[in-house]
């Protein structure tokens, strides 16, 4: 029995032979693939000249950009771009719309691993580049030859799954090039591709209130039809995209607005910078402390009972399949909605209180990755302090500082306010009174003492003065220029 990834690799090879494309003899030119007798045929690939230009990722030092009279700082050259927001609302499928929306994440699975298998064996058999306008191309052919499965969905949407494949490839170029650990695109497996894009409102996909029922809201999915939404909030802007995601048993609908109006808050005249931390997640120049909730920590026990349950399942077993997978996702699930919903209502409470707000541009994965390995010179390994640094690793995790400082410069744009990201190297050293930088001034980590002048003050409130110290230099000298 042919399987469906090759059933889609059969359709791709009834393509024509010659495409034009752009070859390494420069652009313009064109590429034919032949057969070669005795090995596996990989038509309808064209060869593409070098490699995508890596995109703007390391870590800055003190990076800031204003945005007219009011701006923010950007660390890792990212752009937030004004009046754009995201919205996520929980679906009330029936019975068979579930099961329909199950099969779309399938079929799109089958055709992401379909497309992935295309461009490996392109590569390996011909040692050519498959690119995602070619295999965008070839998808009228498949949906054609499959239109009870292929061809019953979306096309901007199967589109936006073979884009999500070429995303996974660039990326793969940037951290080879960058010198980091490459991880080539791999496979999806069958409950590890759970969403699917439609590129635009409209094509595929409709956000609307049926006029029959004015106070309920549904979102129309081509092969899905209307299924309701739970709305518990306004939208606002104009949707732009659509996307549906599966979390366990539940659905959800992600919308991607554009023109969103913005609500600037009042000023209050009030400046203040900030220390990220795994005892409070934050700690302002002001002496406040954010409380670290450690969602993770707190379901623990839970986790551990619930893992500890499906390790004794054997693995393809219906009661593995079923309950105990579903018990340990539901918890992870609730963990995450948890962090989240602690990090909006942490960074709103900055943004009501602060016109501006002063941060450390911090690379969370690089502070997170493990502990390099050292050899002692006949044959083992010398001790690193991978044991202490996989709790550190876990709690700054758990926090959830990424999340946090991209939900707070959201908030902060929209409210009118300034953020600004500074280099945090050596922050926690420098006394914030005389200036005075050694490692003796922390004394341990709640307390410092300055060798220099002997000020005595909360680490993290020290840090955060100089933090906002920082800030404040580099808004001055944005202003002056």
């Amino acid at each position: 029995m042919i399987s469906y990834i090759s059933h889609l690799l059969a359709v791709w090879a009834a393509q024509p032979l010659v495409l034009g494309a752009r070859t390494a003899a420069g652009s313009g030119s064109h590429v034919e693939v032949t057969r070669h007798s005795g090995s596996t045929p990989v038509p309808g690939l064209a060869q593409v000249a070098g490699v995508p230009g890596e995109l703007l990722r390391g870590r800055l030092g003190v990076v800031g950009a204003v945005r007219g009279a009011i701006g923010r700082a950007v660390a890792d050259g990212e752009q937030f771009p004004a009046g754009v927001c995201r919205g996520e609302f929980l679906l009330r499928p029936t019975g068979k719309q579930a099961a329909a929306l199950a099969q779309c994440l399938e079929n799109h699975r089958e055709l992401y691993n379909a497309a992935l298998e295309h461009r490996r064996t392109a590569y390996r058999k011909a040692g050519v580049t498959v690119r995602y306008g070619e295999q965008s191309a070839d998808l009228k052919h498949i949906r054609a030859d499959d239109p009870g499965g292929q061809g019953r969905w979306s096309f901007s949407s199967q589109q936006a799954t073979l884009r999500r494949l070429d995303k996974a490839y660039r990326a793969f170029f940037d951290r080879v090039k960058a010198g980091r650990t490459p991880g080539f695109p791999r496979f999806k497996g069958r409950g590890r591709f759970d969403t699917v894009e439609w590129p635009k409102d409209g094509d595929g996909c409709r956000w609307d209130s049926q006029p029959e029922h004015p106070t309920a809201t549904y979102v129309r999915l081509q092969g899905v039809g209307q299924v309701r939404v739970h709305q518990h909030r306004r939208v606002l802007g104009i949707v732009k995209t659509i996307s549906v995601k599966r979390e366990g048993a539940r659905w959800f609908v992600v919308l991607s607005c554009d023109e969103v109006p913005a609500h600037p808050l009042p000023a209050t005249g009030a400046v203040a910078g900030i220390d990220m931390g795994v005892a409070w997640l934050a700690t302002t120049s002001d002496g406040d402390h954010l409380d670290n909730q450690r969602h993770l920590a707190t379901s623990a026990s839970r986790l551990a009972a619930a893992q500890r349950d499906l390790a004794g399942k054997r693995r393809g077993s219906q009661r593995r399949g079923k309950a105990a997978v579903a018990r340990v996702a539901v918890l992870h699930a609730k963990v995450r909605r948890q962090r989240l919903d602690s990090a909006h209502k942490a960074a709103l409470a900055l943004v009501r209180g602060y016109d501006v707000i002063v941060h450390e541009a911090l690379n969370v994965a690089g502070m997170t990755r493990r502990a390099a390995p050292k050899p002692d010179g006949e044959g083992g390994y010398l001790p690193n302090g991978q044991s202490a640094k996989s709790g550190l690793n876990k709690s700054i995790l758990d926090a959830g500082w990424s999340a946090f400082l991209t939900i707070l410069s959201h908030k902060a744009e929209s409210a009118g306010r300034q953020l600004i990201a500074v280099n945090p190297a050596n922050t926690s050293r420098t006394c914030s009174r005389c200036g005075h930088c050694a490692k003796d001034n922390r004394v341990s980590q709640a307390v410092f003492r300055c060798t220099g002048c002997g000020f005595c003050a909360h680490a993290d409130v020290n840090a955060s003065i100089n933090i906002l110290r920082a800030g404040l230099a580099l808004r001055e000298a944005a202003q002056a220029a």
